[in-house]
């Protein structure tokens, strides 16, 4: 039986066609991947099945779709969507305490439920809840999503785990028939992946041996309501669940395989091992397309000492604490909120050249710990923490201090979705430290800013809208961005979120290559253990609930 079918139809936007023409069906017994490389044309297709952009079909098309309306999307997008409009939503300048905290989880659940928004009082934006809300912990939902103790918190305030999770269990709540999971482990720690993992694997393994029914013109799943059918999309193949047995992926705005799972697994190796072959090749083009770059911003950052990134890579690993002075000093710092301890008595130092691997599950205080360094946090003022020499608060402004940092961040991400800019003026922006670009760039800043973004593969773009781009693309130029100006201290908290196969690879090397220079130390959070560089020799591990909260390892 037909779930979807699509024959010649297109894709719009309200202003252009965006895949012109395409054929897909979904039938009952079939669990489908859609896969495709940054900007290919998968997160329109998927965008499209949910109802944000339209199908329509062509002269000779067909267009039918059991699901109607009943479709939820969880996305990284989405996330920083929501996000977005919960920071566009803010307002503690009208509110009893000077703080508005927002939605949280129990009431943006609570919407969920109810089909509506909840009410709040004007003046303490406290919620109406319904008497459901007070039931939530024991939801089985709430369970498999593993959000029972952070029904109360803000959700401007999560992780990218935390909001990802979040999301997932609002749409299982919602009675929706089919959830289409974009990239469902990005951000993810590895028990989180895990649970996610056999969710999908058991609910998709009931979908393919049961057929669904059409009565009267109404879809129902027989005994299947209390879960959605599921369309997983993925921007790597990687964890991918077992049930998975059909394949469609896009490439350039239009389909470059469908069919079988098996017969994709082969082509995927063919590609692999032709480009293992060229793997040598690639990554010394991309060094010379680096040097030139950053020598383009070395002439606007004065930086005549900046080294040949074709340099001795031990100038990647640490200096003696007596002849290397520290960049950033912590002492037993403390972050919380009420009840809610974050960072407990961590002591930390960072010195030149010691490149740190950030790693622990969700919600385990690496964002917040990051944050207390780029400034975003406040608490900074009340803890012993010294950044460049100085303690926080004696007088040195947070322009002082983000000159001389590159920060690739979701907050960071969020923030730059919330203003129109073109790809040219991002790149240029990391010489200003602003989001977004407020002065006239000058011919040595455009020219500097076109290497970097041909040294990212977007060469002849710069006049493109930021906010056009898909999720991965926008990360891409993020990181750019932050690597601009060789900053003293670059950080990282999960990079690679959204980023297909060739991207990851590009900016994985990017990153071990500015590791080498000599000039940047790196912070990168990931939870990804396959994009831990060589160069992070320096481990900080957070482990919430233990005593020490964390702990130091040395490779």
């Amino acid at each position: 039986m037909n779930l979807i079918s699509i024959k010649n139809c297109r894709i719009d936007d309200s202003k252009s066609t965006i895949i012109k023409n395409f054929s897909w069906q979904m039938n009952a017994g079939e669990a489908w991947l859609a896969i495709g490389p940054n900007g290919g044309g998968k997160a329109d297709f998927l965008k499209a099945l949910c109802g944000q952009l339209k199908i329509n079909p062509n002269a000779d098309g067909i267009y039918s779709n059991l699901f109607a309306d009943s479709v939820d999307i969880v996305s990284l997008e989405k996330a920083a969507a929501l996000i977005q409009e919960e920071r566009a939503n803010d307002e503690s300048e009208f509110i009893e305490g000077g703080v508005d905290h927002g939605r949280s989880a129990r009431v943006f659940l609570s919407e969920a439920l109810l089909g509506k928004k909840l009410k709040r009082d004007s003046k303490t934006g406290v919620y109406q809840l319904p008497a459901q809300a007070a039931r939530l912990e024991s939801d089985p939902h709430v369970k498999l999503c593993g959000i029972e103790k952070i029904l109360d918190r803000g959700l401007k305030y999560m992780s990218t785990g935390e909001i990802r999770r979040t999301l997932l269990c609002r749409a299982l709540l919602s009675g929706k028939k089919l959830l289409i999971l974009s990239d469902p482990f990005a951000g993810l720690d590895a028990q989180s992946r895990k649970i996610l993992l056999n969710f999908f694997d058991s609910v998709a393994k009931r979908q393919l041996s049961k057929a669904p029914q059409a009565d009267g013109g109404n879809f129902s799943l027989e005994s299947e309501s209390a879960f959605p059918r599921i369309i997983l999309g993925m921007e790597r193949y990687h964890e991918i669940p077992d049930a998975i047995n059909k394949v469609l992926e896009f490439s350039n705005d239009e389909i470059s395989f469908c069919g079988e799972r098996s017969d994709y697994e082969k082509i995927l190796a063919d590609r692999t091992t032709a480009a293992q072959k060229d793997r040598d090749s690639n990554l010394a083009a991309f060094k010379s397309q680096l040097n030139s770059a950053n020598q383009n911003s070395a002439v606007l950052q004065n930086a005549a000492t900046l080294s040949n990134l074709e340099g001795d890579s031990s100038s990647g690993g640490a200096s003696g604490s007596g002849q290397n002075p520290a960049l950033i000093e912590m002492r037993a710092v403390n972050v919380g909120w009420g009840d809610n301890k974050v960072l407990v008595n961590l002591n930390w130092t960072l010195r030149k050249n010691e490149h740190w691997l950030i790693r622990g599950p969700n919600g385990s205080g690496k964002t917040t710990f990051l944050e207390l360094i780029t400034g975003d946090n406040m608490q900074v003022f009340s803890n012993d923490i010294k950044i460049f020499g100085a303690r926080r608060g004696s007088g040195e402004t947070i322009w002082d201090i983000k000159k001389k940092l590159g920060i690739v961040s979701y907050r960071l991400h969020v923030e730059y979705r919330m203003v129109g800019a073109t790809l040219l003026a991002v790149i240029v922006s990391g010489f200003k430290d602003s989001i977004g670009l407020y002065e006239q760039a000058t011919d040595m800043e455009i020219a500097a800013a076109k290497k970097w973004l041909e040294l990212g593969g977007f060469s002849g773009r710069e006049s493109e809208s930021f906010n056009n781009l898909s999720y991965g693309e926008q990360r891409a130029i993020l990181i750019l961005r932050a690597v601009v100006k060789a900053p003293q201290i670059l950080i990282l908290d999960e990079p690679c979120h959204g980023l297909d196969e060739s991207f990851r690879q590009k900016i994985l090397d990017l990153i071990e290559l500015i590791a080498q220079s000599g000039t940047t130390t790196i912070l990168h959070v990931t939870h990804d253990p396959t994009e831990a560089l060589a160069a992070e020799r320096h481990i900080l591990e957070f482990r919430p609930g233990e005593s020490p909260m964390y702990k130091i390892i040395e490779l």
